[in-house]
């Protein structure tokens, strides 16, 4: 073996370094200021410890802050190890679990000894954090035996990190990290050389709920703890005003106040419409019939409920079934002592998509390669199994409803139906104000279909991408590993709505694993039987997200032609009464959704009353504008008023009041 390791720089350069040598090491031979900056490192292109020695031959590329994502990731699984050390401080015989990093902080579950915790004991906690933090504690990296982590772990009183040790993989290299010599956890890492790297004033804990051990209702309720983390107080300073910004938008807290919906007990997960609400709904599906009648899809409604081997054999029953709604099918017993139930052939299950459905009626009849594309849609009612306390809002119900399409197609034509559809998207998301980020998702660990299929299918997603002109770093282009489905990669759609905030929406999967499993065929120009391809899209993902994203985006002012109630005709004295019912009647008759206040009520009550339900316009009429037939216009969130004839009041309403596609 060598007495040097050849370490590959990002600007080509290599240096041959002794063994024992680090990261660190390399960032001060380069010079001071990046010796001060370094916080971590890439090793091959994983995240490593800058003070870990390198191992063999390698490619190093250092860590700074300015490398945001990455820095981010490290200090926030530091901040996490350290909340853990501060609770165990302050309260000894406090067990420990898991703590990892989140989108946006940290969290941290813990066993306590005597009682749960609390958010009276935040304030504590992050003051013994920074205490440690103060400490400038090193944060030591070594490798373990099962037995030793083992038998540490049931020395210290610590049963469900002993558990988790004897579950890992056999040839998993079990490592902890010390903080200084007084405090250690187990963990894969990494982490920064100090605890001292992090900024005290950069992080804040949040709240604290309960959490089951490793998500099992059967197992002991936890303590999780949750924190924000950045690099700076700048950072977490901004970071507290989008929470403060997003509480003001909550869709639930917004549905509430506008009168759009309600959820409640009765039915975990489905969502209770109001008037209000539904007009926003129905809207949206209008919009969204005339975008797939004029991209030449045909219209399908399928069952709810479908046999068991059905999905068995779509292959959706064995690797869903758990988040399936699963009903017997009754058979009448001959002597009439009540339904017989025998075996998995007599299971029946609410669709939790409606892929198979859509192959099912593709099916029927002959299809020839001139039928092809067939562009199936489906405004389709799904059911899913998700656990009550994942549920949150319009953002992840149990039942919802897709705007869910499926494209059947020759190999020849994927990449243009592909590019089709990236056209079609955008045009639709635009309508809607957002900009967006599109990121290919490839093959998972576990999937069906072979090597040279999926390495087709990402090309031709990858393909159709770039051909739009949409594979840029203006778009987020991005491409990631392991996060497709198990039967299809994916081309998602990240949304970015009004406080910086992305969600995940839009798809477009092109499988070729489904169509063969079901036995899909059409007729080619050869008279033999051929697969067509599968492109599953969807473009608001589901009715109910998107509405809740939406009203987050716009804070519930939403553009005239969705808000339910589009204009209000007030009156300040009831001497104008007949003029506003007259004046509510044509607008009306125009095509706006509108209603009239007559009540002995000042017109500043009125005015701030209808702002609260975030009606756009309110038309005031008094007594000189209904001997003049004008109205005066006040539009949301604005002071000023508008004087118009009722006429070109109207017109101007009606303009407004047009979705964007017919304008």
């Amino acid at each position: 073996m060598s007495d040097l390791f050849k370490i590959s720089l990002p600007d080509g350069s290599v240096r041959e370094v002794a063994h024992g040598t680090t990261p660190a090491d390399i960032a001060a031979a380069i010079g001071p200021g990046l010796a001060k900056a370094a916080i971590g490192a890439r090793v091959d292109g994983e995240m490593f410890d800058i003070m870990r020695p390198f191992e063999g031959d390698a490619a190093l590329a250092l860590i700074t802050a300015r490398d945001e994502a990455d820095a981010l990731e490290l200090v926030r699984h530091d901040f996490a190890h350290v909340l853990a050390e501060a609770v165990q401080a302050l309260f000894p015989g406090t067990q420990i679990t898991f703590g990892p990093s989140t989108d946006d902080g940290f969290y941290y579950d813990f066993a306590p000894q005597e009682r749960a915790f609390t958010e009276d004991d935040l304030p504590a906690i992050e003051e013994a954090m920074r205490a440690i933090i103060a400490a400038d504690k090193p944060l030591r990296r070594e490798v373990w035996t099962r037995a030793d982590l083992i038998a540490r772990w049931q020395e210290q009183g610590e049963t469900f990190k002993a558990e988790w040790a004897a579950e890992l993989p056999e040839d998993e290299e079990l490592t902890v990290y010390w903080s200084g010599s007084d405090w250690l956890d187990m963990c894969k890492g990494p982490h920064l050389a100090s605890t001292g790297k992090l900024d005290p004033a950069a992080f804040k804990l949040t709240r604290v709920s309960g959490a089951y051990w490793r998500g099992d209702q059967s197992k002991a309720m936890l303590s999780r703890v949750y924190g924000t983390g950045w690099l700076s107080k700048k950072q977490l300073d901004a970071h507290l005003v989008r929470l403060e910004e997003a509480a003001k938008r909550d869709h639930r807290k917004l549905g509430a106040e506008m009168d759009l919906f309600h959820l409640q007990q009765e039915a975990h997960g489905s969502v209770f419409w109001h008037p209000k609400g539904f007009r926003i709904y129905r809207e949206l599906e209008a919009y969204m019939r005339r975008a797939i009648d004029g991209a030449g899809y045909r219209e399908v409604k399928t069952p709810q409920v479908m046999d068991a081997r059905q999905w068995e054999q779509s292959g959706h029953w064995g690797k869903y079934r758990e988040n399936m709604f699963v009903i017997p099918d009754e058979v009448p017993n001959t002597e009439d002592e009540g339904p017989v139930i025998s075996g998995e052939a007599d299971w029946m299950a609410l669709k939790p998509m409606n892929c198979p459905a859509h192959v099912l009626i593709f099916r029927q009849g002959l299809k020839s390669y001139r039928d092809l594309p067939l562009r199936l849609y489906e405004n389709g009612c799904c059911h899913r199994n998700e656990p009550h306390g994942a549920l949150h809002g319009l953002m992840r119900v149990r039942q919802f409803t897709q705007d869910d399409a499926h494209i059947f197609c020759r190999e020849d034509q994927i990449v243009s139906e592909a590019r089709a559809f990236c056209a079609l998207a955008d045009r639709i998301y635009r309508d809607f104000g957002f900009t967006y980020a599109i990121k290919l998702a490839l093959r998972p660990e576990k999937r069906f279909g072979s090597e040279e299929m999926w390495d087709q299918a990402e090309a031709e997603l990858r393909a159709a991408v770039v051909e739009a002109g949409l594979a840029t770093a203006q778009y987020g282009w991005e491409e990631l590993p392991g996060e497709g489905a198990f039967y299809a990669p994916k081309l998602e759609w990240h949304l970015t709505d009004a406080i910086g905030r992305t969600w995940q929406v839009g798809t477009l999967q092109s499988d070729r694993v489904l169509p063969e499993r079901l036995d899909a065929a059409y007729v080619g120009e050869d008279g033999d039987k051929h697969r067509p391809v599968m492109l599953h899209r969807a473009i608001f993902g589901s009715y109910e997200r998107f509405i809740g994203i939406l009203i987050e985006h716009y804070a519930g002012k939403l553009p005239t032609w969705l808000a339910p109630v589009q204009a209000v005709v007030a009156t300040i004295v009831s001497d104008a009464d007949g003029y506003a019912l007259a004046a509510t009647e044509q607008l009306r008759a125009a095509g706006i959704r509108v209603e009239s206040d007559l009540r002995n009520e000042k017109i500043n009550y009125k005015v701030r009353e209808h702002s609260l339900q975030k009606v756009p316009f309110l038309l005031v009429v008094g007594k000189r504008e209904a001997e003049e037939g004008t109205v005066a216009i006040r539009v949301l969130g604005e002071q000023a008023q508008k004087f118009m004839p009722l006429d070109a009041a109207i017109a101007f309403l009606r303009g407004e009041a047009t979705p964007p596609d017919l304008r």
